[in-house]
Parts: C-alpha cells; structure tokens; sequence
C-alpha cells in the first residue's frame, strides 16, 4: 500500500473511529516503535495507533506524515485517546529514525563481547574467574535449537531479518529464558521440554521485546548516570570522557551479565509482556494462553518466590501480571488468536521418502497412527491436529475451555482434563 493510499484511507478511517468508538477519560501516552501496519494505522507499544484528525505530528527522517512512518522508527504518542475497541487515536505524535540514542553502540559492544565470551566457554556461567557457577550447556544447534529458532523467526516484526537474531539453548531444567541487547536470547531446555509451541511463543515474544525496545540500553544507561553522578566522572550530560566511557562499559557488562536474574526493571518487563503478546498474536500464536501461563509459573516457584527467573525476577506479581494481560487481551484481541494459526514447524524427524528396504532385511518400524479422537491428557498441540482450531477460546481461573460447533474441551495446566460433548 502506497502513502498516499494510507493517507486516503486514513481520513475515512479516523473519522469512523472518533463518531463510532466512545473514548476513555484521559490522555494515553505509548513510547514504542512502529513494528506493524495494520490498514492504514501502526502497532506501537503493542497498541493499534491511528491518527486523529487534526494530528500533531513531529517526524524526522523519512517520517514526514504518519502514514510514511517506516517500520522500525521510534514513535511516542504524547497525546492520545483510547476509543472503545482498544485502538489508541493519536493526537499529538513524534517519530524518527531508530539507532540514534545515546550508549546504543555500546551496549552493542558489551553484549557481543559477552556473547562471544559464552560461546567460547560452551556453557552460560554466573559470575566470574573461580566464583563461576556453570549454569548449563550451551546448545547451538539439535532439535530443540531448531524449535526455539523456528518460533523465534516466526515472531519477529518485519524490520528485522532472522539473520540479526542469534538463539541459544542452555542445558538446565529451570523455566527461564533471556534475551541481550545485542538480539542474542538464550532459552533454557526445561522451558522447552515442558511448554508447548504457544507458550513458549508468548515467553520468546517477551524476551524479543527486551531486545527490541532496547532494555538493556535503557537500563545500562541509567545505571551509568547513577554510578556518574556518585563519583562525579560527568562534567555535563551530553558529553562523556574516556574514563566515563569505560565505566559505562564495565556498567552495560555488569547488567548484561545479570539481566537473566534480575530482569529489567517493572516498567520494562511489563512492556515486554503487552509487546510480546503482539509479537505472539501477528505470528498466529494462541494468546489467550497468557494469563494461564503466568499462574503456571506461580503454581510452579510460588508467588512472590526468591527462584530466580524471568517470570518472578522484579516483575510484577503474578496476579497482577496475569490481570494486565486479560486487559491487553480484551483491549486488542477480543476475538482470540487469528484463526489460521502460526506457520506448522516441520518434523525434525519426519523423513523425505520411504526408506528403501533391501531384500531380507528386516521390514522399517512404523510409527504409531497419530490420535483420531481427543483423550484427557493430551496437549494442546494434539487437540489441534484432532480437530482444529477452536471456535473460541476462554480462560477462567486456572483453566482454558475451547468451543467447537459439537463439543468443548477443557485444559488444566496445558492438559484435556474434560471434554463436553
């Protein structure tokens, strides 16, 4: 779709919203990027902008109007109003090219020496020199990099390529995933082998959006200020000497380093869920499995509990976290996942042709035959190949039912534990 074509629709569109959606009291304030098109307004924050008539708008860059914003670039809304259906109406808009905040580069810098560190090791380690506790293996390739690679792909926004993505997997039977500022993201094995294809999408999206929003940027940059001013090494806040450089390196390795423990902070751990739950959604994943999947991880660590993980690591409490994304969901996606799903990941074991059998051979093992009917105990993925996609999908307490035109199925914990004809 051309700029102008945006620009056309966006009249009409507008217009429709403001006569059609009744509005929230207050201002809405998003500070994100742009990361999808959807008709003629944007995803930002994971929220559906569309610009009201009479936009302030502020571009800089390519950004000349808001229908030539380019995927990828900056956006803030200062002024927005958040209509019936979810959809945020800009009133007031700022945006520019991404790549030009301070300490970006390095960050970079910090994370790749990182990174390069832990491959060179074969293993993720806590801490450093004899206080090193190995933490896991490092996989870079087999089935289950192969998995986590696939979704990985699959949810990226579009101004990324899979090749500005590296994944890892890390030998350790803990939930936990992480992602560095340099789009480097690490999944533990135990997550994988216990979560199906939907979950670990909505955990993957999350880790993505740390990456993406530039979370250790931001958090590396305010550590620094703080460790600045304490030592007073900052002559003025736009400039930065040769020994404040180092020290904000040591700084970006530090939190780096820690980020897998402690998280990136509230604000930006909740960022991450209601962008990754959109990343999640775009790809065709089950999203209204979110707020099942966090009561999961409390079931499994505990409320409140010490484990260090990405769930429970300074993020908010599981209750809350799970509320927070029931209202993303009732907000954005009213209707549940897209109906066609995410693109099917192929078998890693599936083979291309029948093997050859030689004479007197013994004759090939077959498989068993693949579930014709839906039995309790059987996963999400399973009910999938039985019967489809749902109808609809609702979540209530710890369970999720799905509808079908002659029967429902009911989940516990990823598993059927009722079926309803």
């Amino acid at each position: 779709m051309t700029a102008e074509t945006r620009t056309t629709l966006l009249a009409a569109a507008t217009l429709g919203f403001a006569l059609s959606a009744g509005a929230a009291s207050g201002d809405e304030t998003l500070e994100g990027y742009a990361e999808f098109y959807l008709d003629s307004c944007l995803v930002v924050d994971g929220q559906k902008v569309c610009p009201a008539p009479g936009l302030d708008f502020n571009g800089k860059g390519a950004a000349w109007s808001f229908a030539t914003i380019p995927l990828g670039y900056e956006v803030k809304v200062k002024k927005g109003t958040r209509l019936a259906d979810g959809t945020v109406l800009a009133r007031r808009l700022e945006a520019q090219p991404n790549g030009q905040a301070m300490f970006e580069a390095q960050v970079r810098a910090a994370t790749d020496q990182m990174e390069a560190r832990i491959r060179r090791a074969g293993r993720f380690s806590e801490g450093e020199g004899r206080r090193a506790k190995s933490v896991g293996r490092l996989l870079e390739t087999g089935p289950r990099v192969d998995r986590a690679r696939w979704i990985v792909d699959s949810l990226l926004p579009d101004y990324l390529a899979p090749s500005d993505v590296r994944v890892y997997v890390i030998e350790n039977d803990e939930w936990n995933a992480f992602a560095m500022g340099n789009f480097s993201i690490y999944v533990f094995s135990g997550l994988l082998d216990d979560l199906d294809d939907d979950e670990v999408a909505i955990v993957l999206g999350h880790e993505l959006v740390h990456a993406t929003h530039e979370h250790s940027r931001r958090q590396a940059k305010k550590g620094m200020w703080v460790q600045l001013a304490a030592i007073g090494a900052m002559g003025a806040t736009s400039t930065i000497d040769q020994g404040s450089s180092r020290l904000f390196a040591e700084t970006a390795a530090g939190l780096a380093a820690s980020a897998w423990t402690n998280g990136y902070g509230r604000e930006m751990e909740d960022q991450a869920d209601r962008v990754g739950l959109r990343y999640a959604y775009e790809a065709g994943y089950d999203i209204t499995r979110g707020p099942l999947l966090w009561k999961r991880f409390a079931k499994k660590y505990g409320e409140g509990s010490s484990t260090l993980n990405f769930f429970f690591s300074n993020h908010s409490q599981a209750a809350t976290r799970a509320a927070h994304l029931e209202r993303e969901i009732a907000h954005n996606y009213p209707d549940g996942a897209k109906p066609d799903g995410p693109p099917r990941r192929p078998s890693p074991n599936a083979p291309h042709s029948p093997p050859e059998v030689a004479p007197g051979d013994p004759a090939p093992l077959v498989a068993a035959a693949a579930p014709t009917e839906v039995q309790p105990g059987m996963t999400l993925d399973e009910v999938r190949s039985v019967l489809g996609e749902p109808e609809s999908a609702l979540v209530f307490g710890e369970r999720l039912r799905w509808a079908y035109p002659d029967r429902t199925v009911v989940f516990e914990d990823g598993r059927v534990t009722e079926i309803r004809d």
